[in-house]
Order: structure tokens, then C-alpha cells, then sequence
């Protein structure tokens, strides 16, 4: 195309150029990312419940060379959770997460949080495992059905701060009484400050980086994922 068409490949690349520049610098990945992390934050404690809900997506199997379960980027929800039942905030942490086959399969996720959970101080019967979900929707649907079984009215939920809105709204929309307790922020009221600190810093965030990059298309991910749920009737 440069041979035969230079000015559309010189268009094409411009526009290469500028989604990357535009997608990967600090002042949009970091509001992209704040105006989902930002909508759920709780404004005092969080009140009890009558159990804590933790979604999948924050380990990694144990297969070789791994010797054990690693916790994923995401991993701060089963460190959350293990807290929260700590603080006596629920006395039973319900553990919503399957395996996607195309992904390694394997054992269920939700044994491997688990495990993490028991070894974090937790007592076993005061788990309770749901292994079948592979997605957002799956989780409300199938958690939904343990709620009515064990005629427990409130939930506090917790998974990623990005993940939060698109949950919630899944979890509100099956009519359960959850109360959004988020974790895993990748944007902080210091990192947001931190862009015009000083003019410096201020003309450096502007350059792309591969950290904003993947943080701009989780975002991104999450938004469409709210728009194809809302399609779905799921929200």
C-alpha cells in the first residue's frame, strides 16, 4: 500500500498512531479507569451482611512450572474477602467461579480461592463453593439460587473496583440486596494528582505506556461489556 497508495497508508498510519498515543498515556487511562473504579466507593464502613460474595478471575492455576496457586492481578478480591470475614462483617464467604476450558480448564476456580481462603485463616464450613459460572452473569444467576436455599437476604460483594459497576448491576438486577465493596483500585486519588504536580510530569504522562495501554482496554472491555449485558436484558 505505501507502493501504490501512500496517501492512504500515510492516513492509515496517522490514525494507528493517534488511537496509540491517545489510549496509552496517563491523563486518559487513568480517567477512563477512574470513572468506573470511583462509582461504588462506600462512604463510611461497610455495614454486615449475612454473607460476603467474592467473583472468580483473581488466580492462576497450578500447573508446572507453578508449584501452587498463584493469586492474578485481580487477586486483591480473595485478600478482601478474607478481611471482611475477618472483621466479622459475614460469618459465610460464597465463592462464585468456574474454569473456562479454552483458558487451561482445570479444577474450578472457586476451589482454588477456596484454598487460598482456608489458608488465610478462614474456616472450611464457612465456605461455600459455586464452580459452574463463566462469567458475570452466570455468577448472579447461580449465587442467586444458594441465596434462596439458605434464605439469605444480604450480600456484600466483592470483586475488582473496575468490575464493580458492571456486577452490581447484574446483582441488583436478579433482585439481591448487594452492597458494593470493592478493591484492587489501579487509580488513586495520588496517581490523579500526580498528572499536573508539575509541568514535567504533567508533559511525561503524556507519553504512551504499555501500563496505561492495558488499563485503557480493561476499561474499555468493561464499558462494551455493559452495553452488550444491557442488549442481553442482564442488566
Amino acid at each position: 500500500m505505501i507502493w501504490k497508495r501512500p496517501r492512504v497508508a500515510a492516513f492509515c498510519i496517522a490514525i494507528a498512531l493517534f488511537v496509540l498515543l491517545f489510549s496509552s498515556n496517563a491523563w486518559v487511562s487513568r480517567f477512563l479507569v477512574r470513572s468506573l473504579e470511583w462509582q461504588n466507593i462506600p462512604s463510611g464502613e461497610l455495614p454486615a451482611a449475612e454473607a460476603i460474595v467474592v467473583l472468580g478471575g483473581a488466580t492462576k492455576s497450578n500447573y508446572e512450572p507453578r508449584t501452587t496457586v498463584d493469586l492474578s492481578e485481580s487477586g486483591d478480591r480473595v485478600l478482601y474477602a478474607a478481611q471482611l470475614y475477618r472483621q466479622q462483617k459475614a460469618p459465610l464467604i460464597i465463592v462464585s467461579g468456574g474454569r473456562i476450558d479454552w483458558r487451561g480448564g482445570g479444577i474450578p476456580e472457586s476451589e482454588d480461592i477456596a484454598k487460598l481462603l482456608i489458608f488465610m485463616g478462614v474456616k472450611s464450613e464457612d465456605i461455600i463453593q459455586e464452580p459452574d459460572s463463566l462469567n458475570t452473569y452466570e455468577n448472579a444467576i447461580n449465587v442467586k439460587k444458594i441465596l434462596l436455599e439458605r434464605n439469605i437476604d444480604r450480600i456484600l460483594l466483592v470483586t475488582s473496583a473496575m468490575h464493580m459497576p458492571r456486577s452490581l448491576a447484574i446483582f441488583q438486577h436478579q433482585k439481591i440486596e448487594a452492597i458494593a465493596a470493592p478493591t484492587d483500585f489501579l487509580v488513586t486519588k495520588g496517581e490523579i494528582q500526580e498528572l499536573a504536580s508539575t509541568p514535567k510530569g504533567a508533559i511525561l504522562n503524556v507519553l504512551p505506556d504499555s501500563k496505561n495501554l492495558d488499563n485503557f482496554t480493561i476499561a474499555l472491555k468493561e464499558y462494551i461489556g455493559m452495553v452488550i449485558y444491557r442488549l442481553r436484558g442482564w442488566v
